[in-house]
């Protein structure tokens, strides 16, 4: 399987080309403008990173990419701002390129049904992998003071602005720090919002590290091959669905709370 910026090169590029090739036969018009052309490789980017089986999401960058290029040349902005664009960028997405897991937020709806639908159990201890701003950390430390919720995140923006918000929440603690980096054993419940990309990897990890019993809960992205122990209707607008998968008994760590359901 290629890299995502491969494919996106390529649809780019090909898409240039084709964009080149229609204009010589006029039929963008004799000139072409360049917002004409502009916008006819922006439309066949899209096509054919949707023939590459790119993400969805990715259709929409391809149609901004190109004419955001040229509107910006035409409005002749300093240089200083594109270098301050870039870096705004890079301290929120960070390695997004390398993991292919953007920044997506869990919203309060989710947060609070998964609070009713969890057993009135004290003292779990739970972690968001790439807990972004901290809004699933922080919303479910209000609502459960007695259990101690962790983050995991490595985009120093969101991760400084998580730390700020969180700082009166005694049981909320948020680490700048790679979750593939971080042994899973400890906690009762992991939690991740991610994407399609990780998950296979993810649920190795997790059948290696966590304890029998331990639960873990992937918002909106199943683990392929897996039929999840118990699917959440969270019942909010973009139809969210939590899939939750109880480590196997198999694990090496030591069986310390399983969480059940009555």
């Amino acid at each position: 399987m290629r890299h995502p910026l491969i494919l996106a090169f390529l649809a780019q590029t090909g898409a240039a080309l084709m964009a080149y090739s229609i204009a010589l036969l006029g039929v963008l018009g004799r000139p072409p403008t360049l917002w004409t052309l502009a916008i006819a490789q922006a439309v066949l980017a899209a096509i054919l990173s949707r023939l590459f089986s790119m993400p969805r999401w990715w259709q929409f960058i391809h149609l901004e990419f190109v004419p955001a290029i040229v509107l910006a040349l035409q409005l002749a902005l300093p240089p200083w701002l594109y270098a301050a664009g870039f870096l705004l960028l890079a301290l929120v997405y960070w390695s997004s390129f390398r993991t292919r897991v953007p920044l997506f937020l869990s919203n309060r709806i989710t947060v609070h049904r998964l609070a009713a639908w969890l057993p009135d159990t004290p003292n779990l201890r739970v972690l968001d992998l790439g807990s972004g701003t901290g809004s699933f950390v922080r919303r479910l430390a209000r609502l459960r003071p007695d259990w101690q919720i962790d983050g995991a995140e490595t985009a120093p923006a969101p991760w400084l602005l998580s730390r700020w918000l969180a700082h009166r929440q005694p049981n909320a603690q948020l680490v700048r720090q790679d979750f593939w980096q971080l042994d899973l054993g400890d906690y009762d419940l992991i939690y991740a919002f991610l994407s399609p990309a990780p998950m296979t990897a993810l649920w190795q990890k997790a059948s290696r590290e966590m304890k029998p019993g331990a639960l873990l809960i992937s918002n909106s992205f199943p683990v392929p091959g897996r039929q999840p122990d118990e699917l959440v209707s969270v019942g909010d607008r973009r139809g969210t669905c939590l899939f939750c998968y109880r480590a196997p008994a198999g694990n090496r760590r030591n069986r310390k709370k399983d969480i059940h359901r009555n």
